[in-house]
């Protein structure tokens, strides 16, 4: 995929088996974003959690809910999930810590421009941060901050987090949280993979 304009955002977190981290990254890598961006999303970034050895974040956009509906429709029927699966699947112990996000205004990515298989590993930091809160956030004003998308998932065989407020932000350098709304902060430093789009 090129230039995609994107305005649906899911914040995926996975729990892996210890040791199964780079197992999985390698796989996702390998078969898992070519076919996803063929079937109309955008693999926005992949990450390994640098204070969890067990976790696997990632990032991945659509256009608006109906589209990301269609995109998931045709990735998880079709030949290259039913391939893989099982494999992927072993690799993990939990798969549903989803946030559903939406975009201040629609981004556009060229996701097209990402390293090809055998690149080295970036040697940067994203820094992200997630506020939660009692009530609907404002609207963020930078593209690299995001909040709850309170459509419904109208794909329930991913489940995502309800009944979350969410403002998610994040910056190859420190982040300042003095501007957002009173709540329970989460932090994460997160490494790029070889093939993350954001880095």
């Amino acid at each position: 995929m090129a230039e995609m304009g994107v305005m649906v955002v899911e914040l995926r977190r996975y729990r892996t088996h210890p040791g199964a981290r780079d197992d999985l990254i390698e796989l996702f890598e390998r078969e898992f974003i070519e076919p996803q961006e063929a079937a109309g999303a955008a693999i926005l970034g992949q990450f390994r959690d640098l204070d969890d050895p067990d976790r696997f974040v990632w990032l991945r956009g659509f256009r608006d809910m109906r589209s990301r509906r269609a995109a998931l429709e045709t990735f998880y029927s079709g030949p290259v999930w039913r391939e893989h699966r099982d494999a992927a699947n072993r690799t993990m112990v939990a798969w549903d810590d989803v946030l559903l996000l939406r975009m201040p205004e629609p981004a556009v990515f060229d996701t097209g421009a990402r390293a090809p298989l055998g690149s080295p590993v970036p040697a940067t930091t994203i820094n992200m941060l997630i506020q939660y809160s009692d009530a609907p956030p404002p609207t963020p004003t930078t593209p690299s901050a995001l909040v709850t998308e309170y459509a419904e998932n109208d794909y329930p065989a991913l489940p995502v987090r309800t009944g979350v407020h969410a403002i998610v932000a994040w910056s190859d350098g420190p982040i300042d949280d003095s501007t957002l709304p009173p709540g329970r902060t989460e932090r994460m430093r997160l490494a790029p993979t070889a093939r993350s789009w954001l880095r």
